[in-house]
């Protein structure tokens, strides 16, 4: 088993337990945010977006900067970040409380006029959320988590379709977890389940909770 008992008498992951470097940060982020779920086209443009920057970092230093990220990106508005040129991305780089990685930057905006672009089929949303699987994971331990699937693969090759970028089948894994798509919690946590949208057997509940 992964789980760690918190003071609190609660079991979490050793990731959320709230020890180390933002560690009562990472246990608010996962306690009230993770695996919940999000349907909102903003919601989804600005997790997908800062999943893309966690790439090759911890999340617990993207959660740290998320608010600065909320405001060097206008909210994550995608109307606003895809009307962005080149001297926006020079701001950006500029901006210290950010990850200043260029290729990232630059994704970040051709992915908000992909979301655009999205609109008339549907939106981003619902193209995210049709690749739900039939099933979720049951870990019991954290090296039972997986980091990818088939429906992140799937999903990732369909966002690069559409025009997307940093959307690797890792990445689409990671959003599909933070949004709720799969219940990646371990199953001795307290936390299992709290979406809504999962039985205790890992299939899924047809009329769960739709925000």
């Amino acid at each position: 088993m992964d789980v760690v008992i918190g003071e609190d008498g609660l079991a979490r992951p050793a990731w959320a337990d709230g020890r180390g470097t933002h560690g009562d940060l990472m246990r608010e982020y996962y306690d009230t945010e993770w695996g919940m779920p999000v349907r909102d086209e903003r919601g989804l443009f600005e997790r997908l977006s800062l999943e893309a920057f966690q790439s090759g970092l911890s999340w617990a230093t993207i959660l740290a900067k998320r608010e600065n990220f909320r405001a060097a990106f206008d909210g994550f508005d995608p109307d606003r970040v895809a009307a962005y040129g080149a001297r926006d991305v020079e701001r950006l780089m500029a901006d210290a409380g950010i990850v200043r990685n260029r290729a990232k930057v630059e994704a970040t905006i051709r992915n908000a006029g992909a979301t655009i672009s999205l609109r008339d089929g549907g939106g981003l949303a619902d193209l995210v959320w049709s690749f739900r699987p039939e099933r979720t994971p049951m870990p019991r331990a954290v090296a039972e988590v997986p980091t990818t699937s088939d429906e992140s693969k799937a999903l990732a090759r369909e966002l690069k379709r559409r025009g997307f970028a940093f959307v690797g089948p890792t990445t689409a894994f990671a959003l599909m977890e933070a949004v709720g798509i799969v219940d990646a919690h371990l199953l001795d946590s307290h936390r299992r389940g709290s979406s809504g949208l999962w039985r205790a057997d890992g299939t899924p509940v047809e009329d769960g909770p739709r925000e």
